[in-house]
Formats: C-alpha cells, structure tokens, sequence
C-alpha cells in the first residue's frame, strides 16, 4: 500500500517510439515499491507519485534508463521545445541524407516499373544502402536492443528485423554472386519513408500542444511600476505582491492585481473565454496577460509568478494533457501483445511462403513486409494526441480539464445536479423586503438583523451585511453564538436571546406567527429570513438573487442533449419552485441541508448511471466529489474548485454544455483514430502476409497512419465555444 507520505515528479522521456513503449515503461515503473506512474507518448512525459522515504528522482530515471530509455527532470516549456527542436534538427538532417541516398535505388524501382530496364552496379547499390542502414537508421537498431534487452518489444524491433532482413539478403546474393534479385532500394526506401513519417508525427505533435505553448506566451515580459516615486520598466519576474504597476492602453496585465485609480475595460477572453470585454474601476480585480482597451489603469499586485490565474490555468492544462483517458487502456493492453504476435505472424508468413514451394527471397520480402506494416505507431497515438488538443481548446473556452478522464466521462452524463444559488442564480443576493412585525420599527428589525448576520457564514447574511453597512447601521456585540448549517443562527445579545434564520427554524423554536406575508415573497422567488428575539417575530426580511442571464438557455440545451436536470437548494419550497419554473427545471429539491447533497447525488448515481453536479459553495464541495464529473464555477471556494473535475472560468451555465459538446466531440476523435488505426492492421496484415504489398509500400502506409491519425486529432481545434467569437482566436 502507497505510504501517505508522497511526493510528485514529472520526468521528460526521450526514446519512446510507439504505445509498446510508453506501455513498457509505465509498467516497469509501477512495478516499484510505493510508485504510480502514468506515461503519455503523445507529451512524451511520465508523471509519477512516489514516497519520498523509499526512493527519490533520481532512482526514478535510473529506473527509466534500465527500461530502455533516458529521462530527465521535467523543465520549463520553453527549455523543452528548445531540446525538441535541437533533436528535430538532427531527425531532419538524417532524413535529407538518407533521402539524397535513396533517390538513386528509387529511381532505378521507377524505372523498372516503366519498362525501362537500368540497374546500378551492386557495389554502388551496397554504398548507397550503408549509410542509410546504419546511420540513418541506428535509432531503429538502439531502439530494438533497448527493448529486447529490458525484455520488451516495441515498433524499432520490427522496423530493424524487416530492414535488416532486406539488407543482409542483398550482401548475401551480391557477395556470393547469387542468382536472385537484391532489394537495397527496399531497406534504404524503408528507413526514408518512416523517418520522413516521424517528421510529419512530430510536426503535428507540435501543433497540439500549440495551446499551451499561446497560454505561456501570452504573459508580458516587462511591466511598468512605481518605485521611490519613478516609473521604471522592470521584468515582470521581479515583480512582488503589494508593488504598485501601471497598465497603459494596449497593453497586458503583467501580474494579478486590484485597481487603485483608473477605469478601462479589459479582454479576459483568454481566460475565462467570454468574448465581451469586462468594465474595471477601483477595487475591481484584474488578472494576468488580459488585455487593457482603452484607460489607463494604477493597480496594486496581489498575485505574481506560478499564483498568478494563468500560471494555474497553465498547470491545469499540463496536468490534463499529461493525463491517460480511460479508453487509452484499450489501446495499451493491446500494444503490450501486439509486437510479439507480429513477429510470430512474420515467422509464420515466412514459413507459409517457403514450405508452399516460393523462393527464400519471396518468402522473406513478405514476412519483412509483416513487420514493417504493422508498426503500432498510430495505435499509440490516437488516445493521446486527442487529448493533448481538446484539452488545450477547452482551456480557451474557459473550462480547465483536471484530467482527461473526466472529460472522457461528461459525454456520458445522464443526470446533471445544479445547486441553485451562485450556479443558475448570479449568488449575489440583494436585499428587496423589510416586513417589520407590528409595534417593531424598521430600524429594530436591521439592527438585530444585522448583529445576528455579522456571526454567520450564509450567502444571505454577508447580501444583509453589505446593506447594513450602507445604512451606516451598527451591530451590537453578539454572545453564545450557535449557528445550524443551512438552517439559521442564535445569539445573546444584551442578554437577550436572538435567532436568525428560515421561517420553519424560527418555528421551531416555538415561535407562533402569521407565514402568509413570508410565503407571498417566497412564492416571488425571493428568500425569506425571519428575525425573532425571545418568543416574539420581529419580523422578516427578503432577498432577490436573480437567475443568471444564459440559465433558461442552458437548461433548454442539456435538456436537448438528453440530460436530466436536476436543482438541489437549502431554500424553502416555494423559492426553489419559482426559480425552478423561470430556469425551465422540473425537477427540483428543496431545504436540502449541505450534509444531505451528497446523499442525494450517490442516490441518483445508483439509479441513472453517470451523474454530474454543478457548484460553487463550500458546502457543495461533498457533493461535487461525490458526483460522477463536477463542475466548479470559478467565482465559488477553493474547496469546491479542488473537489471539482472541471472548473468553469466563465461563471456560466453554458460552460457546462460546452464541456459536455467538448467531450462528445473528442470521444467520437477517438473512436475514430482507433478504427483507423485498428482497421489499418487488421487490413493491412493479411495483405501483406498474402504477398500483395512490398515493403516500401508498407513503409509508406505505415507512415502514414500515424500522421492520419495525429491529423485527424488536430481537427478538433475547429470545436468552437458556445460565446466564442473563433475557435482560432486568442490562444491559437
């Protein structure tokens, strides 16, 4: 059992040809004493949790070099597209080489097929052939004795048998003086065709992670503070909470921060993926690489460096891009066999061949091309490199995915649970009713109210506060304060007993009172707070917290999508009904109290399959882990965007549609890339064992699986927000 104390590494893996690879790799690891790990080919990174006790990073990629491959400490995103660049550089010099190589033997193929019958010498064949064998094609060599020798197989070990069968048959009939045909061109054409493929994986790789890339290029690199009563230019690296920073007109926000002086109006597209700009005054908050419109705007830091939004949002991304969806399980156990059962089915084409009466070099040239067209490169790459974009364009429309599995799971969301204030309502309640008990002034009625309101964490009183404040009204000294989740509160006040709370919590107390008044209100979607001290009401006060504009319009659409909807509020029934009937809900419940939600969502769980919940309190936060995928507004606590699988930067219901539009999309990507990549071995393994494709046309089929594969991938960058402008915009 994993120890409870851990710690957390993400190693960058270099080596890794295929998902035999990553899947070997991810084994080996989790076969360590108190390790979990997960290896992506498509980010090629391995993210593991260990116990710091028992081994450290440095075991760990000691570990990862006696697998076959190498691995260092993950560094920041821009070292690392620099190494990869480096390493792409050298790819793409050992492609042009082996191609200038290659074009001689395949223009001598051509020329055949056109009845032009020109033969280059052996010896001339042999030298071209080498340097492609040998030089061009040692990562395939290194890779395969990697593999075999930690006990694995991988796509280099089919790529090295196939190309190597090819070569040494041809030393052998050249050397020898053999009667038969010599197939250099077909080894050299091999290696250049699946080199020129890689290149092309690579590239589109490339483009999938270009999200994060924009996300991480967006911050400015200088920002404009104020010091000993100069503005200077500084890096925005040496930038410290309380430092007081200038945004001119065009220009990023450099740092979160909070207005002093100006007013503007800011882009925050890229973070929340509203696509109109948000009006800033003093006090209003502003974040990192959001775009100031048009004032001039003096703002104090708050957050710099990784604390920043977008630093989070950026950690969120790797994080879920770093992630292994569910069906990619699918894709692993198969790759794990695939290798072995290729090369037996390649032994057994060969021996088919032979033991029918064909020539040893029939027999070989058909197992050869076996083994070159069954290469798992695309198998290893649908899940992924799926992943990778959706991820990064649900990022621009303001929804960050924690893990890909959970955006595996919305598309499967039969039941959504919505609390109801700050999810369907905006969760900023205004007071709108004062309906003082005869003999009690209004004046009575807030004071007590408010000294009660000052001792209770609910939504309501902070709405009660803030009013009070403005009416300059000054609470007294509360005393033996008690307070009842979702229910109300009681004090000592002047030695008299004091209780806020519902209509029924005051009730309960034995309070006799006329409710028509309340349930009038209550019947307007207004929540009621009665105010009694001792044994007398003194009265009720009521609070409007409208339904969020796009509300109506989501539900509508969830309900289109085949999603039941449910709300769970603590309000009273009357309330809850009349939000219900505005936001189109049918299904609702009310006066749940916090403890009860998560009840409540197990219980749909057991009986409509994938449950979802949608909230922003702390006392959603149970219920949020409880549910099957959850969903954060970013406006809630920081326990309920932890307890989340999904935060929603938008503070909007329609968020919630476009994850569960997201995920549909990406899960039919994936379906899609495993048929072909499945289809393309099952077609093209018979073909090949038949005698009916050469090996340089099973190298370029290869090939081009994989980029296929990765390409179709990239069209999920065409998915397009429900409030954004262009799915191009902004981040890509």
């Amino acid at each position: 059992m994993m120890n409870t104390q851990t710690d957390h590494a993400e190693l960058q893996i270099t080596g890794m040809r295929c998902a035999s690879c990553s899947a070997r790799l991810e084994k080996s690891l989790n076969q360590l004493s108190d390790v979990s790990a997960v290896v992506n080919i498509a980010t090629e990174k391995a993210s593991l949790t260990f116990n710091p006790a028992t081994t450290d990073v440095n075991a760990l990629i000691e570990a990862v070099r006696k697998t076959g491959f190498d691995a260092h400490p993950a560094r920041d995103f821009a070292a690392e597209k620099q190494a990869r660049e480096t390493l792409l550089r050298h790819e793409r010099t050992q492609f042009f080489v082996a191609l200038i190589l290659t074009l001689p033997l395949l223009g001598e193929m051509v020329l055949m097929l056109l009845d032009v019958h020109f033969m280059l010498p052996l010896w001339l064949q042999w030298l071209l052939a080498t340097p492609v064998q040998f030089w061009a094609g040692s990562r395939f060599y290194s890779g395969a004795w990697s593999a075999l020798r930690s006990g694995g197989s991988n796509m280099d070990v089919l790529v090295a048998l196939g190309t190597s069968a090819a070569y040494l048959m041809s030393c052998t009939v050249w050397l020898l003086g053999l009667n038969q045909p010599v197939y250099f061109e077909a080894s050299a054409t091999l290696i250049t065709l699946v080199l020129f493929g890689k290149l092309l994986e690579a590239r589109a790789k490339g483009k999938a992670s270009a999200a994060l890339e924009s996300l991480i290029n967006l911050q400015p690199k200088t920002a404009h503070i104020e010091r000993n009563g100069q503005l200077l230019d500084v890096s925005v690296g040496q930038l410290r909470p309380e430092d007081i920073f200038i945004v001119r007109p065009g220009e990023s926000v450099p740092v979160d921060g909070l207005v002093l002086e100006g007013e503007s109006s800011i882009d925050e597209a890229m973070l929340t993926g509203e696509s109109l700009p948000q009006s800033k005054s003093s006090e209003s908050k502003v974040y990192a690489a959001t775009l100031n419109q048009h004032g001039l705007l003096r703002c104090r830091a708050l957050a710099v460096g990784s604390r920043t939004q977008l630093a989070a949002i950026i950690r969120l991304v790797e994080q879920a891009q770093g992630s292994k969806a569910a069906i990619q399980r699918l894709a692993d156990r198969i790759s794990a066999v695939f290798v072995p059962a290729v090369l037996t089915i390649a032994l057994l084409t060969f021996l088919g061949w032979w033991l029918a009466g064909a020539d040893f070099s029939t027999a070989l040239i058909n197992a050869v091309s076996v083994l070159v067209i069954a290469c798992p490169c695309a198998l290893g790459l649908a899940t992924p490199t799926a992943v990778v974009v959706a991820t990064g364009r649900a990022a621009h429309a303001g929804i960050l995915v924690k893990d890909a599995a959970a955006l595996e799971r919305a598309h499967k969301l039969s039941v959504l649970v919505l609390d109801k204030t700050g999810t369907l309502t905006a969760g900023q309640p205004t007071l709108t009713d004062l309906l003082p008990a005869p003999g009690i002034s209004s004046a009575t009625l807030l004071h007590a109210a408010a000294s009660l309101a000052q001792v209770s964490t609910h939504p309501l009183s902070r709405a009660l506060i803030e009013h009070t404040q403005r009416q300059q009204i000054i609470p007294a000294a509360a005393e033996e304060v008690h307070e009842y989740a979702g229910k109300g509160v009681s004090a000592k006040i002047d030695s008299d007993l004091y209780l806020l709370g519902s209509p029924a919590f005051i009730a309960s107390h034995g309070i006799e009172f006329d409710r028509s008044a309340a349930t009038a209100l209550q019947q307007q979607g207004k929540s009621v707070i009665a105010i009694a001290r001792e044994n007398i009401l003194l009265g009720f006060v009521a609070f409007a917290d409208q339904l969020r504009d796009s509300s109506r319009a989501a539900v509508n659409k969830l309900h289109d999508m085949g999603i039941r909807v449910v709300m769970l509020s603590g309000d009273n029934h009357a309330t809850v009904q009349a939000i219900a009937t505005q936001a189109g809900i049918d299904d609702f419940r009310a006066e749940v109290l916090p403890q009860d939600k998560a009840a409540l969502v197990q219980s749909y769980k057991t009986k409509n399959g994938i449950v979802g919940m949608v909230g922003d309190g702390i006392n959603d936060a149970p219920a949020l882990a409880a549910a099957d995928i959850s969903f954060a507004m970013k406006s809630g606590s920081d326990i309920a965007i932890e307890a989340a699988d999904l935060t929603l930067m938008r503070n909007d219901l329609m968020s919630v549609v476009d994850a569960i539009s997201l995920s549909r999309a990406t899960l039919k990507k994936i379906r899609q890339n495993l048929f072909f990549a499945f289809a393309y071995n099952i077609l093209g393994i018979p073909l090949a064992a038949a005698g009916m494709l050469s090996p340089v046309i099973a190298g370029a089929a290869m090939a081009m699986s994989s980029v296929s594969v990765v390409s179709n991938a990239l069209l999920l960058k065409r998915w397009k927000g429900t409030n954004e402008k262009s799915p191009n915009k902004a981040i890509y």
